[in-house]
């Protein structure tokens, strides 16, 4: 729709994370009321800076803290809490439902598509009754108190058994994700410790199974082996080019032949597109994701522009290399993709050239717990608590709006002063409990 025309263009963004927010927010910024209409469709209220879970799970940020309200930024977007269901592009038009149910259908001009992933399950007997995730908000602070109540039981029991079970912690996948779930979580427990006249950091057990023969892939080889060897020295096992074979009723069975029982199972390997995907006219590669160009337009169409972990993006650094070869599904990618997918959507509605999405890599930085980490940024290494810091200071820029980041450090600076809190609130799991138990008598 070009320029000039009557109507505003209508806007409709299906998802609310990294990129359905950075574009909206960059899309009202930059375009005029007259220009256009903005919607953000997305489940939740708010979008999740999901490199912040681990610390929120630990205790060190307040987990408020780390999701940035939508409707308190985007306050030229309209902003509806729903599930998209169908897209039908050929008629231009999507349907969602709210959380009562009801459904309604919304008609566009130019759609984004940004739904972005959720866990990808495997076939592991178990694993669906045993296993927790670790993408939201919620799952980060379940697991926080069902991590601490595991300690409360170990130290209430007088049965061996049942303790070495409640104390020994399983994390299925070495990826940035999981790494930094253990190693806070580890550091959290182990703190915990103190506190408990009957309990030791070596009467924890905390597990690793990564089904590669390495962690984090996108650090060099030489700091993924330095990361392995810090863990060990903090007596967690780490099993490499292992995987899961069972973990019905929390026994949990490796493919080396290893068995152990594990009360808490802790799941971060890998993720999939958005399965709405396949509820949409839109052309999909063989993993599930939005077929798109360099410009960020899906393939075949003029209006429809997707990025993140939804999409299949060529990476242009790579092209010649692997002519087939796509961005990987990270924060790092779906924050730069949004700027220029926001700019693409600007430059279409005006009737200007499109531009490619075309990035260099930053590198990466990751935490290992307090005062330690590891980091790889611009070709310079680092480790212990330099890499801590640049972890920091890396994603607390990155982290949307002056008031979180202001909030974050803020939380920092108490953790500091006064140490984290180690107790675990069980009640939030299920809070209706006690209300039921004093009803029945």
């Amino acid at each position: 729709m070009a320029a000039g025309t009557k109507n505003p263009t209508r806007i409709l963004i299906v998802g609310g994370g990294y990129v359905g927010m950075y574009t909206a927010l960059r899309l009202q910024a930059k375009l005029g009321r007259r220009e256009a209409s903005v919607t953000v469709v997305d489940p939740q209220p708010h979008m999740t800076y999901q490199p912040f879970l681990p610390e929120a799970a630990a205790g060190n940020i307040e987990p408020r803290h780390v999701v940035v309200p939508l409707r308190r930024v985007l306050k030229r977007c309209q902003v509806l809490t729903a599930r998209v269901t169908k897209v039908d592009n050929a008629a231009r038009y999507a349907e969602v439902e709210n959380l009562n149910g009801e459904t309604q259908r919304i008609d566009y001009d130019v759609l984004v598509v940004a739904l972005g992933s959720i866990s990808r399950l495997l076939p592991i007997p178990g694993l669906a009754e045993q296993g927790i995730g670790f993408k939201t908000i919620g799952e980060a602070i379940y697991l926080r108190n069902h991590v601490l109540s595991r300690l409360d039981q170990a130290s209430s029991t007088q049965d061996e058994e049942l303790r070495r079970r409640l104390l020994t912690f399983t994390v299925i996948g070495g990826g940035f994700s999981g790494i930094e779930a253990l190693a806070e979580l580890e550091d959290m427990t182990r703190f915990a410790t103190r506190y408990y006249t009957n309990l030791a950091p070596e009467d924890l057990n905390w597990v690793l199974v990564e089904a590669a023969g390495r962690v984090m892939p996108e650090v060099s080889a030489k700091m993924g082996v330095y990361t392995v060897e810090r863990l060990e020295a903090r007596n967690i096992k780490v099993y490499l080019d292992t995987l899961v074979k069972s973990m019905e009723g929390g026994h949990v069975v490796l493919s080396d032949g290893t068995e152990f029982d594990s009360d808490t199972v802790i799941w971060t390997a890998g993720v999939k597109a958005n399965p709405v995907l396949r509820e949409t006219d839109l052309p999909l590669d063989e993993r599930g994701r939005v077929r798109c160009t360099a410009q960020l337009q899906v393939e075949g169409t003029s209006n429809v522009f997707a990025a993140g972990d939804c999409s299949a993006v060529p990476d242009l650094s790579k092209t010649e290399e692997d002519p087939k070869a796509t961005c990987a599904p990270s924060a790092q990618h779906a924050v730069r993709q949004s700027r220029v997918l926001a700019d693409n959507v600007i430059s279409s509605i005006r009737g200007r050239k499109l531009g490619e999405y075309r990035h260099k890599y930053a590198g990466s930085v990751a935490s290992l717990g307090l005062y330690k980490g590891v980091a790889d940024v611009y070709g310079v290494k680092g480790k212990g608590i330099f890499a801590w810091l640049m972890h920091r200071g890396y994603h607390v820029a990155q982290m949307p709006t002056f008031n979180r980041k202001f909030r974050v450090m803020m939380d920092w600076i108490l953790a500091l002063l006064f140490r984290r809190e180690a107790v675990a609130l069980g009640q939030i799991n299920d809070p209706k409990a006690e209300f039921e138990h004093a009803s029945s008598n």
